[in-house]
């Protein structure tokens, strides 16, 4: 098992909003794993699809500084 593992801090999802250790990063923005999945397996009618959208619009890109 790698160090990195043993090191897993809880960060908060950008969408279900709680401390989560495990996701993937969106920009700068953290999607806990359960999320993630949710969001893959969710259809575009379904009405949790709009509150996906909803919390995502939270996420800007960063900027480039050169």
């Amino acid at each position: 098992m790698s160090s990195a593992a043993h090191n897993e801090f809880p960060k908060t999802c950008v969408i279900c909003e709680d401390l989560k250790p495990k996701g993937i990063y969106l920009y700068t923005s953290f999607i806990c794993t359960e999320c993630e999945s949710d969001l893959i397996h969710t259809e575009t009618h379904d009405p949790k699809y709009k509150y996906f959208l909803r919390q995502l619009r939270k996420i800007t890109t960063p900027e480039i500084f050169s």
